[in-house]
């Protein structure tokens, strides 16, 4: 296999796992690594195309992209820190993880010191969309990086958006997480008011995939929340997170404020690992 087809992944949670998973099945060869080895361990267990590393370096050394995949800026910079140094020429630093556009500065001025390539290239989509290879890629940086990088990116993604030369790609993505986290909060409000209405959520649903109102993520969010099962996809303190991220660069408007409360009450209440939709565990479990 020729060695242009080989991807380090650092970073193997659950939408980093998906990512090697999917590539694995497009023909990479991917070198995963995690701070948790075990993490990693499992991910490649069931994969020819996946191998587990120990050491970060170990999967950067002659990989043609490596993407980060990680918790948060800080996360990104102690590793990258460790290992840019060790990238083979020419190869592209896929940077996925939301990080916010403060911190994906700091992250593309070290690629630059480096003489690294770099996408501010975070992604709109979880885990099932990374392992079906459905992600908006949401991508920001130099043509020639996107060039190079393009077959990855498409293996995984059901588009590339190019939004801008800079860090545009964080930017963007804090602004769609910020409606994708308001959007299911106000899911939550609307099923209480169906309840109160005594209208049947499954009527309420149907109206809305009738017409120009359907948002199928949130639809989907109904049968986690009805089912009060929040299986992981997008974690209620990863969605915390991103909204902290847009608050240090704007005051939060009194919706996102509301949005910032009620993910804070979900994880005081235990629901930090949970699928964002536990927003809605008080109507549940009332």
């Amino acid at each position: 296999m020729s060695d242009t087809r080989v991807v380090a992944v650092l970073g193997a949670g659950a939408l980093g796992a998906a990512m090697a998973a999917r590539l694995g099945e497009t023909e990479h060869e991917v070198r995963l690594w995690n701070r948790t080895a075990e993490r990693a361990r499992a991910a490649a267990a069931n994969s020819t195309a996946i191998t587990a590393v120990e050491r970060a370096g170990d999967a950067v050394h002659d990989a043609a992209a490596v993407i980060t995949v990680l918790r948060d800026g800080d996360a990104v910079a102690s590793v990258m820190e460790q290992v840019i140094g060790q990238m083979r020429d020419g190869a592209v630093w896929v940077q996925a993880s939301t990080v916010g556009p403060r911190s994906a500065r700091s992250l593309a001025d070290l690629a630059a010191a480096h003489r690294v390539a770099y996408l501010d290239a975070p992604v709109s989509g979880s885990t099932t969309p990374a392992r079906e290879g459905r992600l908006v890629w949401l991508v920001a940086g130099e043509d020639a990086a996107l060039r190079n990088a393009r077959a990855v990116l498409d293996a995984l993604g059901s588009s590339v958006l190019h939004v801008g030369t800079g860090v545009e790609g964080s930017s963007l993505k804090l602004a769609v997480n910020a409606w994708m986290t308001a959007a299911t909060v106000a899911m939550s409000d609307v099923l209480a008011l169906c309840d109160t209405l005594g209208i049947d959520h499954a009527t309420f649903t149907r109206a809305l995939a009738a017409g120009p109102l359907a948002m199928p993520y949130e639809l989907q969010k109904v049968e986690l929340m009805d089912a009060g099962a929040y299986t992981a996809g997008f974690a209620v303190q990863l969605a915390l997170k991103d909204i902290d991220l847009a608050a240090q660069l704007a005051p939060p408007t009194p919706l996102l404020q509301v949005v910032h409360d009620r993910l804070a009450r979900a994880v005081e209440a235990g629901h930090g690992s949970d699928d964002v939709a536990a927003v809605d565990y008080a109507r549940t479990h009332a």
